[in-house]
């Protein structure tokens, strides 16, 4: 059996680890664009910010690992065409220039994410710069040791990690983002409102609800960031305003989405026979809705790629579907949500309500205790349970996983207030505070 793998992050290493661990015999040869394999940038913040001194650390596997497992590994090696009638691709070696081409009985494109770069003038001035591999990350660093004015464009995970980072650094930072509210994909206002009071006081500007215009710059660097509400100094201006899955490789030849996100089923097969996708070039199915939706999460890429392994020659077992789970660690927050929030839902027409839960989490009596707020959503007619958001200055973030598991079992709101959960003066109260939201729906 000859398996070709297209991309090699977090989808494509899981995906080649578990075929070579399942198909010793198979012949498996990776085409890879970069000379490097499985980089953690989520990761990237904390490399800035100094927690990880070493990026070498963000990687969790190697191409020599890979090979010593008995995949063939062309690094360095950009695919140019790809027929999955015909079963053949054909690529580029970026060292040599030399085009290779090849056959192969099963695909598998693990292709990942781009980030998204808007076609604005002076974009291609020095110091505007991406924020997704190990070069962006080195990039990063090496020229903010020069900036003291820094601008993040987009509110999301990675752009609000950047920001506390360059701010606890002693940079001028600016946040823009088009929505007016940070993190607004994954969080609801009373969250986001902690977060932004939180970066203003440490001093960070918010230009929330503009789009940025254009760059200006001198002597080839960027000096300057102008939006729809006014004009920015910047050193360094770093892009995150989101991804879009790098599929064109296969397109008018598989299932997609509008954005090109590839639809696969629950075996991880696309709607060409023997060819399977797996991590942020795929929709995948979300359980809130029960429909396709793309959620590009590191911890759906590298469940979706061991499948590709476990299904690659029989459906043998399905996947169970997503959540979109997820947390973030802002200054003293420790943060987490699954699933919908209520503004996401309300935004999709769905008649949802919620309830909220503010306490201590822990007895008073213990020599300390930290405030939790805990948020769900649950729908209307059916009181099924559709997501979850927690905050608090303890991490209690797991809490999140439990409520994860609920919407992923279809569990309703009153059902939660029954849970059998353990009570430990040490950790919670007899009441835990997940059985209290449930509680307070009856």
């Amino acid at each position: 059996m000859k398996i070709a793998v297209i991309g090699c992050t977090h989808a494509g290493t899981a995906a080649v680890t578990n075929i070579a661990s399942l198909y010793p015999e198979a012949e498996i040869t990776v085409y890879e664009k970069n000379d490097t394999v499985s980089f953690l940038s989520c990761g990237i913040a904390l490399y800035v910010g100094g927690v990880v001194d070493d990026a070498q650390k963000l990687f969790y596997s190697s191409p020599e690992q890979l090979e010593n497992l008995g995949a063939k590994m062309n690094l360095k090696h950009e695919v140019l065409s790809v027929d999955t009638e015909k079963k053949t691709l054909r690529a580029r070696n970026l060292v040599t220039n030399e085009e290779v081409f090849d056959t192969f009985d099963k695909l598998v494109m693990t292709t990942g994410s781009w980030p998204i770069i808007p076609n604005l003038e002076g974009r291609e001035l020095e110091n505007v710069v991406m924020c997704k591999n190990y070069s962006h990350a080195n990039a990063i660093i090496e020229k903010a040791k020069d900036a003291q004015n820094v601008v993040v464009v987009g509110a999301g995970y990675i752009g609000i990690e950047l920001v506390e980072a360059f701010e606890m650094n002693g940079k001028n930072v600016t946040l823009i983002d088009t929505t007016e509210r940070v993190l607004n994909k994954y969080l609801d206002s009373e969250y986001t409102e902690v977060i932004e009071k939180d970066l203003q006081e440490r001093g960070v500007r918010l230009a929330l609800g503009q789009t940025v215009t254009k760059f200006e710059g001198s002597n080839g660097k960027v000096t300057k960031v102008l939006t729809t509400e006014g004009e920015y100094e910047a050193d360094l201006v770093i892009m995150c305003i989101g991804f879009r899955p790098n599929t064109d490789l296969l397109k008018g030849q598989v299932e997609m989405l509008s954005n090109g996100a590839i639809i696969v089923d629950e075996y991880m097969r696309t709607s060409k026979p023997d060819v399977f996708a797996a991590g942020d070039s795929c929709a995948i199915h979300y359980n809130p809705t029960g429909e396709h939706a793309y959620i590009p999460l590191a911890t759906n890429a590298v469940r979706m790629g061991t499948l590709v392994a476990k299904n690659l020659v029989k459906p043998s077992l399905r996947y169970m579907g997503t959540q979109g789970t997820s947390g973030i660690k802002i200054y003293d927050n420790n943060i987490a949500t699954t699933g919908l929030t209520e503004a996401s839902a309300e935004s999709m027409g769905m008649n949802v309500k919620s309830v909220t839960i503010t306490d201590n989490y822990r007895p008073e009596f213990m020599p300390d205790f930290e405030q939790v707020t805990l948020k769900v959503v649950y729908e209307e007619e059916t009181d099924r349970i559709l997501g979850a958001q927690i905050m608090s200055k303890a991490d209690l973030t797991q809490s999140i996983n439990t409520l994860s598991v609920c919407i992923q079992n279809k569990m309703t709101i009153e059902q939660l207030g029954f849970v059998d959960f353990f009570f430990q003066p040490h950790y919670n109260k007899p009441w835990n505070f997940l059985n209290q939201a449930g509680l307070q729906t009856l």
